[in-house]
C-alpha cells in the first residue's frame, strides 16, 4: 500500500499530528473540528511566515465558498484551544486586512507514516459544494448557514448537536444531505449557541430559535419552502409554520415532540432527567469517554463504530458545557401543545417505534394534534435514522411521496403502518 509522510510539529507543551488528526497538550488530546484543525496545520507548515486571507481560505475550503467570517472563527477558536489571553504572549499574529502568521517556536519532531488512500476517479471522488455564510439576528446573533443542492428549497431546522462544517462528511448526516439535496436545494444552519454560530447569547427560547430561522429565510430570500424539523427542531419548525404559513409548503417532523421532559416526565424520570442535566453541566467537552458515550447510546444506539465515534465528537465539538446544560434544560421546558390546532400546512410526522430520546407516544400524540396531519411509525430504536437500517429507505420513500419526488424508486407506496392521524 502507498503511504504519505505526516509531519509532526511540537511547540511549546503542544504536540500537532497531522496523521493521527490529533492535537495534544501535555499528552492530552484537545478537540479541534476539522477545518479549525485544517487551520492550524497550514499555519504550522510555514511558522513565521504571513500567509494572506485568500491564501489561507483556499487551502482549507479547496471545495466550497465561504466568508471571510469562517476563517475569522477558527483564528478565535484556536487562540482559545491554545491558552492565548487577553495580554498575553500570543501565538498566532494577525496583520489587519491580510492575514496571519504563526509566531511561536515550532520544532517538527519527525514524521509519521500514514496510508495513502487508493485513488479515486474524478467523476467519484467529487462532492456536492457546501457554501457557508453567516447573518445577523435581530439581537446581534450570528446565524451560519448553508445551502446546498438545486431544486425546489427544503430548510431544515436546526436541532440540538448541530455543527454544519463538522457534519459535512458524517456518517450520521451525509446520507441525509446527499438524498434531499439530489432533489432540493438544501439550507441547514446552526441554532444559536452550537456549531459556527454565535456560542455566548443571552437568549435561548422558541422565539428566539423562530427568528433566527426568519433571518435564514430573509437572508436567502427564500419564498415558499418545505421545512423538516428533527428532535427538538420540530417544536421550533411547528411554531414557525403557523407563524409563517405562507412560507411553508410542507411541514415534516422526524423524531419530534409537543412538549419537553419537564411537562410530561413521572417522578422517577423527572430525577433522572435532572441527574443527566446536572451531570451535562460536568463533564460536556471533556475527554471522557464514558460521559460521550451516554449520550451517543440514547441516540444512536444500533449505530456502528464509524458512527459512534464521529457523534462522540460531535459532542465535544458543538457546544460549551454551560450551552450544553442551558440548551438541554431549555428544551425541556418547550411546549407547542396550544399551537397544534393552528397548523394549517400538510403535515407528515415519522417516529422511531423505539426511540430512547423521545418516547414514541409524543410522535403519535403530536400528529394526532394536527389537522389532516399523516403518521408513520419507523421500525427504528435510533433516534436520528442511519443509512443503514431498515428505517431509512422508508423514510425516504415517504418523504419522496408526501414531496412528489419524481424518482421511479420513490413512487407512492402502500402504507399498512401509516394512518391519517389528525381528526
Amino acid at each position: 500500500m502507498a503511504t504519505d509522510e505526516a509531519p509532526v510539529y511540537e511547540f511549546g507543551n503542544f504536540r500537532l499530528e497531522v496523521g493521527e488528526r490529533r492535537l495534544l497538550r501535555d499528552g492530552h488530546p484537545i478537540p479541534l473540528t476539522t477545518k479549525v484543525f485544517d487551520t492550524l496545520s497550514v499555519l504550522l507548515e510555514r511558522s513565521g511566515s504571513l500567509f494572506t486571507k485568500d491564501e489561507l481560505m483556499q487551502r482549507i475550503w479547496p471545495d466550497a465558498v465561504v466568508e471571510e467570517n469562517n476563517l475569522s472563527h477558527n483564528i478565535s477558536v484556536l487562540r482559545r484551544q491554545l491558552g492565548e489571553r487577553p495580554g498575553g504572549p500570543r501565538l498566532i499574529e494577525t496583520v489587519p486586512r491580510i492575514g496571519y502568521r504563526f509566531v511561536a517556536d515550532v520544532r517538527q519532531s519527525g514524521t509519521a507514516t500514514r496510508p495513502r488512500p487508493p485513488d479515486v476517479p474524478g467523476a467519484l471522488a467529487r462532492t456536492p459544494r457546501q457554501d457557508i455564510r453567516f447573518c445577523t439576528s435581530p439581537d446581534g446573533t450570528r446565524i451560519a448557514y448553508s445551502m446546498v443542492g438545486t431544486g425546489p428549497p427544503l430548510a431544515k431546522t436546526a436541532n440540538w448537536l448541530s455543527h454544519i462544517e463538522h457534519e459535512w462528511d458524517s456518517p450520521v448526516w451525509k446520507h441525509w444531505v446527499r438524498e434531499i439535496s439530489r432533489r432540493h436545494s438544501l439550507v441547514r444552519w446552526d441554532q444559536r449557541g452550537c456549531g459556527l454560530s454565535d456560542w455566548t447569547v443571552g437568549e435561548l427560547s422558541l422565539d428566539a430559535w423562530v427568528r433566527d430561522q426568519q433571518t435564514v429565510v430573509d437572508a436567502l430570500g427564500l419564498g415558499r419552502f418545505a421545512l423538516l424539523g428533527i428532535s427538538q427542531g420540530g417544536a421550533v419548525a411547528l411554531a414557525y409554520a403557523v407563524q409563517h404559513p405562507e412560507h411553508v409548503s410542507h411541514l415534516i417532523l422526524c423524531g419530534a415532540y409537543r412538549c419537553g421532559w419537564r411537562h410530561r416526565a413521572d417522578p422517577r424520570e423527572l430525577e433522572a432527567r435532572t441527574a443527566l442535566l446536572n451531570l451535562t453541566r460536568l463533564g460536556w467537552g471533556q475527554n471522557n469517554p464514558a460521559f460521550r458515550q451516554l449520550f451517543t447510546t440514547r441516540f444512536i444506539p444500533d449505530a456502528g463504530a464509524a458512527e459512534m465515534e464521529w457523534f462522540n465528537d460531535l459532542q465535544r465539538v458543538s457546544t460549551s458545557p454551560e450551552n450544553a446544560a442551558r440548551l438541554m434544560d431549555t428544551f425541556s421546558r418547550l411546549d407547542v401543545r396550544p399551537l397544534l390546532a393552528d397548523v394549517k400546512v400538510p403535515t407528515l410526522v415519522l417516529h422511531s417505534q423505539h426511540d430512547g430520546v423521545v418516547p414514541f407516544d409524543e410522535g403519535r400524540l403530536l400528529a394526532a394534534g394536527i389537522r389532516g396531519s399523516t403518521f408513520i411509525p419507523l421500525p427504528s430504536r435510533n433516534h436520528l435514522l442511519l443509512e443503514h437500517e431498515p428505517a431509512w429507505p422508508i423514510f425516504l420513500r415517504e418523504l419522496g411521496a408526501f414531496l412528489g419526488w419524481p424518482d421511479p424508486g420513490f413512487q407512492h407506496p402502500t402504507r399498512p403502518s401509516g394512518t391519517s392521524a389528525g381528526t
